[in-house]
């Protein structure tokens, strides 16, 4: 990591699309897409995709916090899925697939606490958030042909939600 960056993971969904809507925020200086929140060591894409690790598919960012802030980066987190179905984004399930803020400090807790909790007063969802925020774990960065993707395919994006 770059003297002066900043560190924030997040699962919301399949990687791809959480990583592309990450890469177009001026100060996100490098993203990776991998695995966290589960318990074996060095997980493939087969063995997260079984539904017996415990892992999230999530995409770790590199920021810097002169140019862009944590609570921004919430912001791109709660606009690019549905943090109200548990352990499904679209047409993807499985608890890999589940919202989730792994936070690397307690000034990231406190802010991903703050910020889940005026978006469940502000009426903007009619079921309950179900977004889990706990301590990062270990990432496990996942296979190079995940990195990019759609990046590498050509495509801007593809629909979280």
């Amino acid at each position: 990591m770059f003297p002066g960056m900043e560190k924030a993971t997040f699962g919301a969904g399949c990687f791809w699309g959480v990583e592309a809507a990450f890469q177009e925020v001026e100060g996100v200086v490098s993203t990776a897409v991998g695995y966290s929140g589960g318990s074996l060591r060095n997980p493939t894409y087969e063995d997260v995709c079984s539904g017996r690790t415990g892992h999230a598919e999530v995409v770790q960012i590199e920021y810097d916090p002169a140019r862009v802030s944590y609570d921004q980066l919430l912001d791109v987190f709660w606009e690019n899925h549905d943090p109200t179905t548990l352990n499904r984004q679209g047409p993807d399930i499985g608890e890999q697939y589940r919202s989730a803020i792994f936070f690397h400090t307690p000034e990231q807790e406190a802010a991903a606490k703050a910020s889940k909790a005026r978006l469940e007063g502000s009426g903007r969802y009619r079921r309950p958030i179900v977004t889990e925020i706990t301590p990062a774990s270990e990432f496990w960065r996942g296979e190079d042909y995940h990195q990019r993707y759609l990046e590498k395919r050509g495509l801007a994006h593809c629909t979280i939600r």
